[in-house]
């Protein structure tokens, strides 16, 4: 089949859990060009995002996101991106190669609109417990993220519509979970979205890495010095 052209429009569901971590466990994940924002002394936001799309999306398909903290560069603010796992590989070619997402194959298991399991193999990534949602209201949301795509740090935006509603809920992650070591604990605030419609847009360059600058400039130099050689 192949994937379809960024903007992709998603239609479903999503449960979205918040956590406060530690800086000093999540620097690592994070490219040195973003700074983290803390919201508390030595502290910042996580973000676990798990969602089914649907009829009327551009692909149909399960996603487990792990935004471990929220960052900024230059002014500009959106989540950083170093987990996210999907059960299609459409969607993990398109993600990979649109927005520079380190997306990968995983298995999930969903149980009465009530427990999410995603697994790579034997190996359990995370299982999250939810309620139903007992109020809901209908509400329009926008964010940002930040992703790398070769030398270039990318942004994108994404805007969605949804029912939501405050819940319940328990993340378990084992210790030979990938993102074990963000020691994300149990969420102080999980929001359920329902009929919700998803829009994510097509990246742009926001700045090339300093590795691909030096590069450039080192051969420039090296062309000067031959260049002057030449003439001597």
């Amino acid at each position: 089949m192949g994937y379809p052209q960024a903007p992709w429009m998603l239609k479903g569901y999503a449960i979205s859990t918040v956590h406060l971590v530690d800086v000093d466990k999540v620097r690592s994940l994070i490219p040195s060009e973003l700074n983290i924002i803390s919201v508390l002394p030595g502290k910042t936001l996580s973000v676990v995002y798990v969602s089914d799309y649907g009829a009327g999306s551009v692909l149909e398909y399960s996603e487990l996101i792990v935004a471990p903290a929220m960052v900024s560069y230059q002014g500009k603010f959106g989540g950083w991106v170093s987990h996210i796992y999907v059960d299609n590989p459409d969607s993990v070619a398109g993600g990979r190669e649109i927005w520079g997402l380190p997306k990968e194959m995983a298995e999930f298991t969903w149980e009465d609109h009530k427990r999410v399991i995603v697994r790579q193999g034997k190996k359990i990534l995370c299982s999250l417990e939810y309620k139903q949602q007992s109020l809901a209201w209908r509400q329009w949301l926008g964010g940002s993220a930040f992703s790398t795509m070769g030398h270039d740090l990318l942004m994108f935006g994404a805007q969605f519509e949804s029912r939501l509603g405050l819940i319940g809920s328990r993340l378990e992650v084992p210790a030979e979970s990938p993102f074990a070591g963000i020691n994300l604990g149990q969420p102080f605030l999980t929001v359920r979205c329902e009929e919700m419609s998803l829009q994510v847009a097509a990246p742009h360059v926001v700045r090339e890495k300093i590795t691909n600058r030096q590069g450039r400039q080192g051969r420039q130099g090296i062309r000067v010095l031959e260049s002057f050689c030449a003439h001597s």
